[in-house]
């Protein structure tokens, strides 16, 4: 969509970035060597799933998009950061339609046309992460399955525009509830976004919707936040299944997610995981 060329991500200042990490209120503050790698970290994620984007077709696999992940991580000089992770089996999370988060792709879920396929994948390069999610049209969709898609990246980027020095953790979440409603969807709430950096999850949590249970923390330059919205077309509350990770809708409604892993730098944001910036060539 148009309104997305505004949204260039600009880079951080290298002279008022921390010159040594350091933790505000158990935030690691990132200096600008540890954000050059994680860049090296965030590249990777971006690559690896603009590739996927470009190779997901009807009749392929969740477990077929699930090894060229990992191949493709690992020949970029990664380890997948999922894979392992509590347990979790695979270096992606491959949700279908109804279901919203931590899938475990499958050698006997087929891909099909008109699908809606949400696929969430991590890199852990030298000692930093890097995380994204993307929603996936195969093929020609449903209409409302267009507009919960794109309603979702829409808010992704009405969070990360409120990302700047000064503004708070609700200034994001109050302008992706706020995109979420005027949409008609629903954004879930049992699931946030958070701090990435040495650690996949790491501090604070960054809540989707207005709430007092988040400390509502200025943003400072330094910070890595992986920006997170969930929008189911009908209501919001899901379930687990009995994989213990598989999470759906509990009315079958579509849901839709995008993840950035973001810095706030001291002008603004920059936006790690930017597909645009990966030449089509790495994605062939």
């Amino acid at each position: 969509m148009n309104f997305l060329a505004n949204l260039i991500p600009g880079r951080a200042d290298q002279d008022t970035l921390p010159k040594r990490s350091r933790r505000v209120r158990g935030v690691e503050l990132k200096t600008e060597a540890e954000l050059e790698i994680m860049r090296g970290a965030a590249r990777i994620v971006a690559t690896v799933l603009k590739e996927i984007e470009a190779l997901v077709q009807p009749g392929m696999t969740t477990a077929d998009l699930d090894a060229h992940a990992e191949k493709r991580i690992r020949e970029l000089g990664a380890t997948p950061s999922f894979k392992g992770y509590h347990g979790f089996p695979a270096s992606i999370c491959a949700c279908v339609n109804d279901q919203v988060v931590h899938g475990i792709p499958h050698k006997r879920q087929v891909i099909r046309r008109g699908d809606l396929l949400k696929v969430d994948t991590g890199a852990y390069y030298n000692g930093f992460h890097g995380d994204s999610c993307i929603t996936i049209a195969v093929g020609e969709v449903s209409a409302q399955a267009q507009q919960l898609m794109t309603a979702a990246e829409a808010a992704l980027y009405a969070g990360i525009a409120q990302v700047k020095p000064g503004n708070t953790l609700l200034d994001i979440a109050g302008a992706i509830e706020d995109c979420v409603t005027s949409s008609g969807f629903t954004v879930v709430e049992d699931f946030t976004g958070h701090g990435v950096g040495r650690n996949l999850h790491e501090a604070p949590s960054v809540f989707n919707f207005r709430t007092r249970q988040l400390p509502n923390m200025k943003l400072l330059p330094g910070m890595t936040l992986a920006i997170e919205p969930i929008l189911n077309a009908g209501s919001k509350q899901t379930r687990t299944l009995k994989d213990q990770w598989t999470v759906v809708t509990v009315d079958r409604s579509l849901s839709a997610q995008f993840e950035h892993t973001v810095l706030v730098s001291e002008t603004g944001y920059e936006i790690l995981t930017d597909r645009s910036s990966i030449p089509v060539a790495l994605a062939s």
